[in-house]
This record gives C-alpha cells, structure tokens and sequence, in this order.
C-alpha cells in the first residue's frame, strides 16, 4: 500500500508538469486569444470548468482560498460570451504546448515520457471521488490521446485530487483560506507572511483579522512568525494531505511506481532546471 512518503514523492515530481500552466506564456496566450481580457478571467474560466456552469458560490467554495467575492468577480462573467469548454480547451492546449517545448523534442517524444503519461493517468483515473469534488470534475472529462497533453491533464487531475484531500485537512484544522496562506508564507521563510502573494492584495482591515485570529490561537506570535504550535500544526496539515493523496497509487504495482518514478525523473528536473518557462 502506498505511503505518505510515496505521495509527497509523486507531489514533488508531478507538481512541475502542473506549474507550467501558471508560470509559462502558452495558456496565457491562448486563454487572451478567446478574448479573455485579464489573467484571472483566463485562470478561474478554465481551471472552473470541470466542474461545469456553477455559480460563484460554488467555485469559491471548491478553490477554498480565495479571498471572498474574488470568484464572483470572474464566475459567470468570464463564461457568458466564451464557454467554459473552450476556456480549458484553451488551457490544456498552451499547458501542453509548454510541457513540449520546454522538455524539447528528443524528450518529449520519447518512450519514456508515453510510459509515464500511461502510468499516470492509469494512477489518476482510479481513486474513489467521494468528498472530491475537483478530482470528480476532472474524472468527468475524457483522457487526451497525446502522450504530452495527457501526461499533463492527468498530473492536474492528481494535483486536484490532492488539492481536495488539502482542503479536508485545513478544514479538520479549523484553518480558512486567508489562514492556510499565512502558514504557507512562514514555511517558505516569508516574512512578513502579509507580504504574501496571495495575501498583499487584501484590504489591510482583512489582513490584521487573520493575523490576530492567529495570534490569539497561539498559532503565530506578536511579530507575526510562527509559534511551536503553529509549526506544529502546519506539520500535521501536510501530513494529512499526504496521507489522503495516497490512494490514487494504490492502483500500481511497486514495479509500476518505480517504473514512473524513474521516467518522470527526467522529465521534471528539466522542467525545474526550466523554471517552468
């Protein structure tokens, strides 16, 4: 049965594939192509989309850390004129086309990275969806044929899996959004954790109420860094995540994850060496 290690593993090796979408220019462009006018619109059209025509209520609900009434300024305006399929069409095609170019041809068309995209899609398309509500959008859609294309969707899927099983976690926490960013911010060594880009944003007022409901719960102390229990806490998150990110693995054998373990070696520290770009 697969561990916790075994997930955190798989996370940091997948993670890169999925990061393309966000740190490079091909979903960008292609997303500005349709007539989306902003990032943003781009980002919550196409990354909502699995989950189909929604209100905002529920899209904020899903993405869990957004600040409130950030998902109501780009759901449903952001789909009325461009559809929601055509939005992640969009996404996946400039995803895929980064992956390509990054890892260049001789990589990109290779038996490995065919096997990896088998293996991962064949671990990504077998978890329970119970109380997954991102993951159970995406098992939805239909698996690209393209080795490229569904190495990538199917690395997304297992990042909404987990990103499912994290929202559990912060929740069993007591932890909100705005929250599990300040925790994230210290653990990065960012400080202070306002400063934060998903954080600096936020009206001032906002931002001293999620510090001082921190500091009151001993979570972080006056200065704004982390307390031994705030540490703690954000330890037994990122355990609890790992732990319910396990189960897709469940479906390979030890041979098969060693086997993806190996082909996606490559894959990722070329990505990484990237930056992504």
């Amino acid at each position: 049965m697969p561990t916790t290690r075994t997930a955190r593993r798989m996370f940091g090796l997948l993670e890169p594939i999925c990061l393309v979408t966000y740190l490079a220019d091909e979903s960008n462009e292609e997303l500005a192509a349709l007539g989306h006018r902003t990032y943003w619109d781009g980002y919550f059209a196409s990354r909502a989309a699995p989950l189909g025509r929604v209100p905002a209520q529920v899209v904020h609900a899903a993405f869990y850390s957004f600040a409130d009434g950030e998902a109501a300024r780009h759901i449903p305006s952001a789909g009325e004129t461009i559809p929601p399929e055509a939005s992640f069409a969009a996404w996946q095609r400039g995803s895929a086309a980064s992956v390509r170019r990054i890892l260049g041809a001789a990589l990109a068309e290779s038996p490995g990275l065919a096997r990896a995209a088998d293996l991962t899609t064949k671990a990504a398309t077998s978890a329970p969806t119970q109380g997954r509500v991102m993951y159970a959008g995406w098992r939805a859609l239909p698996v690209p044929s393209d080795p490229v294309t569904r190495l990538w969707h199917s690395a997304t899927m297992l990042r909404e899996h987990r990103g499912d099983g994290h929202v559990a976690a912060l929740l069993a926490g007591h932890i909100g959004g705005a929250e599990a960013h300040v925790l994230s911010a210290l653990e990065q060594g960012i400080h202070p954790p306002e400063s934060f880009g998903r954080l600096h944003h936020l009206p001032k007022q906002r931002l001293a109420e999620v510090m001082d409901g921190l500091c009151e719960r001993g979570l972080v102390d006056t200065d704004g860094w982390f307390t031994d229990a705030g540490r703690e806490t954000k330890q037994r998150i990122e355990a609890l995540t790992d732990e319910l990110a396990a189960p897709p693995y469940d479906a390979l054998s030890a041979a098969e994850l060693a086997e993806l373990i190996a082909e996606l070696e490559p894959i990722t520290a070329t990505l990484v060496a990237a930056g992504s770009r």
